[in-house]
């Protein structure tokens, strides 16, 4: 049998997999992600370490797998009729995300990590649920070949300034989701871009 991400073994447990990746994220919150260990994962989760290491080789991709499920959920904004409000929409979706939500800290945890460790910021790389979404609001608000950037990097510049707010330590009340969604807009498809 196969189980997820192409290894070998026994299929998982939903249940299991569930206490562990709602442990991670716990975790990371309480003691920080220096302090998370796979034996402290699995005690809080009431699962033996050798179930972890069935499923996972470092704690990175436990949490990479939480804040995805997760930031896939929270960032799931509902359409709107107008680009700019489809965005802006996303945008406050996010900073709620990066803000107060355990999957948003273990994300922060993540992106700071990486600047030290190329096993996670090569797991960001490759697994990232906030390109993902930033991508699905974008393409959704401008279908078609609209874009006169690279998808990449207009994801980038939909997230970039909420993020450099929010991990420099400014205050997220501060933000205006509209402005920044409108400014995004007439940036990457001024053609296609009217103010609401």
């Amino acid at each position: 049998m196969v189980r997820e991400h192409g290894k070998v073994g026994r299929p998982r447990s939903e249940e299991a997999r569930a206490a562990v990746l709602h442990a991670v994220d716990d975790l990371v919150v309480e003691v920080g992600y220096g302090g998370v260990t796979l034996k402290g994962i699995a005690e809080r989760a009431g699962v033996s370490r050798q179930t972890i290491y069935r499923w996972w080789s470092t704690k990175a991709e436990i949490l990479i797998e939480a804040s995805a499920v997760d930031a896939r959920h929270e960032l799931d904004v509902p359409a709107h009729d107008h680009p700019v409000e489809d965005l802006a929409a996303y945008l406050d979706a996010l900073i709620v995300f990066l803000t107060t939500s355990h999957a948003g800290t273990a994300y922060r945890a993540l992106l700071g990590e990486a600047q030290y460790d190329e096993a996670v910021g090569e797991l960001l790389r490759n697994n990232d649920p906030l390109g993902e979404s930033a991508a699905a609001v974008i393409a959704r608000s401008f279908p078609g070949d609209v874009l006169e950037i690279p998808m990449s990097q207009a994801t980038a510049l939909l997230v970039g300034p909420v993020f450099f707010w929010i991990l420099s330590g400014r205050d997220p009340q501060a933000l205006d989701s509209r402005t920044l969604a409108n400014d995004f807009a007439q940036r990457v498809a001024p053609a296609h871009h009217t103010s609401t």
